[in-house]
């Protein structure tokens, strides 16, 4: 294999008790690959499986279930009246969202945290605007007209009806530090979801991954029977990691990854962290020897096309996360790997 894993297309940080959080992490960080123990390969349906059907509704919920995944990959706002949502965008995606009228809404920087629940179920988010630069690459997705916003709840309760005892979840928080006012701060933020989770019992199959690790570090400090996921990309404008800029990038939680020689692996490794989910793009055969080596799980994202799961695999990745789990299943049936069971509908 090539010395990079090839391209896909498209000062000191906070002092913490080091010990303590390996010692919390190492005993209930790893249920993440406990749980997918029947399988050996966590298969994540992005969204659901916003390749085949609408992102974060309940029929992409549907659809990654009944062809089988280890876990739901989704992401959660908060309401203005307090509600945990399934919803990427901080703000109401103008490409997804239209009206009680049918009409596709235009007005950019609606917040979710804005809206009450009742105000935000009026939208439905079925389908993709057609021409639009976002639904592009998504051709494939079936439109599923009505569908609205479901609460967390409401994913964890289908779920639950469909028989869906093994499958997990792998919930982002979606805040900036950033866009401090288009979402609650992080304590809050946390503890909704943390209280949501709890509810339902299900501690034990679910993770918060985020970008911005405050949220993280806030959820281990809270609720250490939930393991957390470090999400990072170091792709261009979007770059989170800042390696060999000035300062220390805001979303890392007050650590630099220029105290740890700009390595990822070591950053996470040395504060304590298990479960790192990169951007595909950034990872090499160096960095994916460096991480195992420092025994952290690595699940990349968005891995849509089928050579490159098969490379990652063969690279030694735990799991992908992936818009089409349908290709994730065939390539590991070609590599006679055992498959997440499939649920019926």
């Amino acid at each position: 294999m090539a010395a990079a894993i090839r391209r896909l297309p498209n000062n000191k940080g906070p002092s913490v008790n080091i010990d303590r959080s390996l010692a919390v992490i190492a005993a209930l960080g790893v249920t993440l690959l406990a749980g997918c123990a029947t399988t050996g390969f966590d298969v994540q349906g992005h969204r659901g499986a916003r390749g085949l059907a609408p992102e974060n509704t309940l029929a992409a919920f549907d659809t990654a279930m009944t062809l089988g995944v280890t876990t739901l990959e989704l992401d959660v706002g908060i309401t203005k009246d307090g509600v945990v949502v399934v919803h990427h965008d901080r703000t109401l995606n103008t490409d997804i969202a239209r009206d009680a009228a049918g009409a596709w809404i235009d007005t950019k920087g609606i917040a979710v945290s804005s809206l009450t629940l009742a105000e935000l179920k009026r939208f439905d988010v079925g389908r993709l605007r057609p021409n639009s630069n976002y639904g592009k690459p998504f051709e494939t997705q079936v439109p599923r007209d009505g569908e609205r916003i479901p609460t967390l709840r409401e994913v964890f309760d289908r779920v639950n009806a469909r028989g869906g005892s093994h499958i997990r979840f792998n919930i982002e928080t979606k805040l900036a530090p950033d866009a401090p006012n288009e979402t609650l701060a992080p304590e809050p933020f946390v503890r909704a979801l943390i209280a949501e989770i709890r509810r339902a019992k299900l501690t034990d199959r679910s993770t918060i991954q985020s970008f911005d690790w405050r949220t993280l570090r806030v959820a281990e400090r809270e609720a250490p029977e939930i393991a957390t996921v470090y999400l990072t990309t170091q792709q261009g404008a979007g770059d989170r990691v800042q390696a060999g800029k000035p300062g220390k990038s805001p979303w890392l939680a007050g650590f630099d990854v220029d105290d740890h020689g700009g390595s990822v692996p070591a950053l996470l490794a040395a504060i304590g962290a298990r479960i790192w989910s990169p951007n595909a793009r950034d990872l090499t055969e160096a960095n994916i020897k460096e991480a195992k080596a420092l025994k952290l799980s690595i699940v990349p994202w968005t891995v849509n096309e089928e050579a490159d799961m098969q490379r990652l695999i063969e690279a030694g990745v735990n799991g992908i996360i992936t818009d089409y789990p349908d290709r994730l299943r065939r390539v590991m049936g070609a590599k006679q790997m055992p498959l997440p069971p499939a649920i019926k509908p």
